[in-house]
């Protein structure tokens, strides 16, 4: 298949498949008689992959799985997959905590916090953000911390550090529209406003079960493709059909 048809059938333009093949994300492409590139069903299973997984996991960490699969090392692909879907139940807990203590918070005025106000110091150990992070996210405007009559030093409430929390679970995830989106809304709201904390923070438990939906899709992909390249060793090219349009797509 010639660069452009096969660019036409994943809905890309035939650089970006020129650019995957010299980063290495898919095998060099064969040549005809007269120089010209001709791809074959197994570039078609890599950018099925390539389609799947890079929503959920990103290009960067869907460029090092197919690097692993080009030097013939598809546990250590598999393995970093894992290390992804680990991180990603890590941080769904760590939001169905904060949730839980803005809810307290919001209902009964209990700080999930024993003593406040806190300096930047006692806000990084207490929520394992470092400083810098707090300090450029104050930057940023996602938070803006209370100030010292007296001597002008940064103080945070527990409500504060709600706020940090929420910006911290969003941090490694994949970067989209969506993310860009929901720091702008932490953004917008006042640490007092812990009814609108608490909206957003619920508007994230439901784009990282979007994201839990998209991995298992990419990962599916990846096993084909796994199964395609054992199989082509022996049996020759199989075809893998391109995934079909996602929600977003």
């Amino acid at each position: 298949m010639r660069p452009k048809k096969m660019a036409a059938k994943f809905m890309i333009s035939a650089s970006t498949i020129r650019t995957y093949e010299a980063k290495g994300l898919i095998p060099p492409a064969e040549r005809s008689s007269n120089g010209y590139r001709i791809y074959t069903d197994q570039h078609a299973a890599y950018l099925s992959c390539i389609q799947a997984m890079a929503p959920a996991f990103g290009m960067e960490v869907t460029a090092d799985v197919l690097r692993c699969l080009h030097q013939d090392k598809p546990q250590d692909a598999m393995w970093i997959i894992r290390e992804k879907e680990v991180a990603l139940y890590e941080e769904k807990e760590k939001l169905e905590r904060l949730i839980q203590d803005i809810r307290i918070y919001a209902n009964e005025n209990k700080s999930p916090y024993a003593e406040e106000p806190f300096t930047i110091n006692e806000a990084s150990e207490l929520t394992q953000v470092p400083k810098s992070a707090i300090r450029y996210w104050e930057q940023a405007g996602y938070v803006t911390a209370d100030r010292d009559p007296d001597n002008r030093y940064r103080r945070y409430s527990g409500s504060h550090l709600l706020k940090i929390r929420l910006i911290q679970v969003l941090q490694s995830s994949v970067y989209s529209e969506d993310t860009v989106n929901f720091k702008q809304s932490i953004a917008a709201a006042e640490h007092t406003d812990l009814q609108g904390v608490m909206h957003v923070a619920e508007n994230v438990r439901t784009y990282l079960d979007k994201i839990i939906e998209f991995q298992m899709c990419g990962i599916s992909y990846l096993h084909q493709l796994i199964q395609f390249t054992k199989a082509s060793i022996f049996d020759g090219a199989r075809t893998i059909q391109p995934r079909p349009n996602g929600p977003d797509d």
